[in-house]
């Protein structure tokens, strides 16, 4: 039998559907911080999934998705409940920077919180206990930084069973696995027994249709693989790399300062040896290549050209040579 959905100050009952902006904090004169959260709560009993976006308040492509579950999905069929966060961190969201204004600090590095704690600290206490702690699994949707873009992947720690059978529902080609640093939602929720996974797709500051329709696609998915929407189906990317380890990616650094040529965008495969960009001075008469080290996948570039000498320029992943071969196929159609 389906139950209520409780928090500080509320329940949702067994097929309501309420839109809460709940407060996390205060202003400087006094004023309340509220985030916006909506809870569908189904009629038939299911798992009940968190879906957050925004910790970092310049990161946009997850504030759609979330909103378009919560407010476009026709959601009668639902079995559990959906707890929808668009944005976790309202006052850098405001300002539209990555971190909170208040001290510069990083929202997903303060989980699980602490009620007497930082500002930071005591706004993740309150988003944890009330609307992360309750579920059986959350999707936390971020974007590369400023300056930087990432194919749609999924990180989390694979070790754990719950959170690989999550990180493989939401279909996407490449799975980035890892514990997480310390503080991070994911992490945090995974070892409070909330398996949870980080999706990243897109740079900041701007919504990306393509990307954001690909990782609704992933959202539906993973409803399907927890009956949380049985009529649907599970998602099969067409090929799939579990990387794991450091010696299996690496972000390439610029060895010279100047304007940076990219050869190759994101999702692309780059072969050992090959050109992944050049970098010129304003005279274009010194040039400096940067070569793969390895045959991998560009999961992350660079998008304002300009770097100083160790600046990153690429997330590179390694493959193995079946993965290696699909691709190929995938992005060449050469035949088997």
């Amino acid at each position: 039998m389906a139950e209520a959905f409780t928090y500080d100050g509320g329940s949702v009952a067994p097929g309501e559907r309420v839109n809460v902006r709940y407060t996390v904090s205060e202003t400087y004169l006094g004023d309340p911080v509220r985030i916006p959260v909506t809870i569908i709560n189904g009629e038939r009993e299911g798992p009940t999934l968190f879906l957050s976006a925004a910790a970092h308040g310049d990161e946009l492509n997850g504030i759609e998705i979330v909103r378009e579950v919560a407010h476009e999905w026709d959601l009668e069929d639902l079995h559990g409940t959906l707890v929808c966060l668009p944005v976790l961190n309202v006052p850098a969201f405001i300002a539209q920077q990555r971190y909170l204004p208040i001290y510069d600090r990083d929202l997903n590095r303060s989980f699980p919180g602490n009620d007497s704690g930082t500002s930071a600290k005591r706004i993740a206490a309150r988003i944890f206990r009330n609307f992360i702690e309750p579920c059986d699994y959350g999707l936390d949707f971020h974007t590369s930084t400023r300056g930087r873009s990432n194919m749609l992947h999924v990180r989390g720690d694979t070790d754990t069973e719950a959170v690989e059978r999550l990180a493989k529902a939401f279909g996407s080609n490449v799975i980035i696995s890892s514990e997480g640093p310390s503080g991070t939602l994911r992490g945090e929720a995974t070892d409070a027994g909330t398996p949870t996974v980080t999706i990243e797709l897109g740079e900041a500051h701007r919504f990306q249709r393509n990307l954001i329709d690909k990782a609704l696609e992933g959202v539906l998915s993973v409803m399907a693989e927890f009956g949380i929407r049985p009529t649907e189906t599970v998602k099969w990317p067409g090929w799939r790399t579990v990387i794991d380890g450091a010696d299996e990616k690496t972000w390439l650094r610029a060895d010279a300062g100047g304007v940076v040529e990219m050869h190759h965008g994101r999702g692309s495969l780059v072969e050992e040896g090959d050109a992944v960009c050049s970098i010129t001075n304003p005279f274009k008469t010194d040039t400096t290549v940067v070569e793969a080290p390895f045959t991998g996948l560009v999961v992350g570039i660079l998008e304002n050209p300009l770097v100083y000498p160790g600046n990153p320029i690429c997330h590179l992943v390694a493959l193995d040579d079946v993965t290696t071969r699909a691709l190929r196929l995938s992005q060449t159609g050469e035949r088997a």
